[in-house]
């Protein structure tokens, strides 16, 4: 199961025991949760108490350290998710990086090498890809109903809350930067799951509420080598938390809406162009059940590593994805 070998069920470590830790500490089903480590131990101690063989620890070293450890969960501010997935993966661990992986794509060069000495298998956590409605979509794309995809548009945000500027995401140091990092990565990461890489980057990106040294608003307009467009934007500045995003074919159109809790019900909307045009045929499919892309995105990388595959999205996705963010951030400094 694992570079190193281990019990025929896995034993997990979980780094940062924050609200992504705990979502995935929920995730991960058929495994022994064994590590947590916070920088606040009770944080630790509260996901630890769930798991009856998990110790809590602050020394995240220490933590993926531990005897029986196969997996390690990197759920840290942006800072630390390169230098803990690195330490793990040069000690045989493989590793489930959260998104973006890091704060700039060169801090996961690394963390490859390591992955490559030691042949453990890392997989970067944009959980997007496996919502309800973005896996239907995958599979009505495979079967070329929706003819040759043309371009995308998509929206993403929230509005903060009191306080938001004094969270780590606002300090430059720990996050890399603003909302184009943050929630914006996602966009662009789903756009390259469906039209390629984008050699060409444009966009820009504006503060435009919060009193923060970082954006709150990315625009961003992606080019394929072959012309396909994505139009995106995500903003801290939507204040009724939304999330579109639209996917353009020659024979029909994609529509998903929603993400589930503050984000309206999931929802996929397929407009199938008829021969005649016209107004098209259209189906609708809405997912009011809790979210498990948290525990789909998990299952698949427990086969990555049975498999001994190399996972998608990996650390080349993450690095195209922080290039493009890097693109417009050095736009804007010059």
């Amino acid at each position: 199961m694992a570079a190193n070998s281990g019990p025929s069920q896995p034993g997990v470590a979980i780094v940062g025991c924050g609200l992504i830790g705990q979502r995935r500490s929920r995730a991960i089903r058929g495994c022994n949760l064994l590590a947590c480590c916070d920088v606040i131990l009770s944080r630790a101690q509260q996901l630890a108490r769930d798991a009856p063989n998990a110790k809590a620890f602050t020394d995240w070293r220490e933590a993926i350290r531990q005897p029986g450890v196969d997996i390690v969960i990197v759920a840290t501010s942006h800072d630390m998710l390169a230098p803990v997935a690195c330490e793990a993966a040069a000690s045989g661990k493989h590793v489930l990086i959260e998104k973006p992986g890091a704060r700039a794509s060169s801090e996961l060069d690394p963390v490859r090498a390591a992955a490559e000495r030691s042949g453990a298998r890392v997989r970067v956590g944009f959980n997007h890809r496996y919502h309800r409605a973005f896996r239907k979509a995958y599979d009505i794309i495979r079967s070329g109903a929706l003819g040759e995809l043309m371009f995308i548009r998509g929206r993403y945000g929230h509005g903060g809350r009191p306080g938001y500027e004094t969270e780590w995401r606002a300090d430059p140091k720990l996050s890399g930067g603003g909302e184009l990092i943050d929630q914006g990565i996602h966009l662009i990461d789903l756009a390259r799951s469906f039209l390629g890489d984008f050699p060409a980057v444009r966009g820009t990106i504006r503060t435009y509420f919060w009193n923060i040294p970082v954006e709150d608003n990315a625009f961003l307009l992606l080019e394929t080598a072959g012309g396909q467009t994505a139009f995106l934007h995500a903003g801290w500045t939507e204040w009724k938390n939304l999330f579109s995003f639209e996917i353009m074919g020659r024979l029909g159109k994609l529509e998903i809406d929603g993400l589930g809790g503050s984000y309206g019900t999931e929802r996929l909307v397929w407009h199938r162009m008829l021969p005649e045009m016209g107004p098209p045929e259209t189906t609708i499919w809405e997912y009011p059940m809790g979210d498990d892309s948290w525990c789909a995105e998990f299952s698949v990388f427990l086969e990555d590593i049975r498999m001994n595959r190399s996972p998608q999205p990996g650390l080349e996705d993450a690095q195209a994805a922080l290039r493009i963010v890097e693109s417009l951030y050095q736009s804007r400094e010059t």
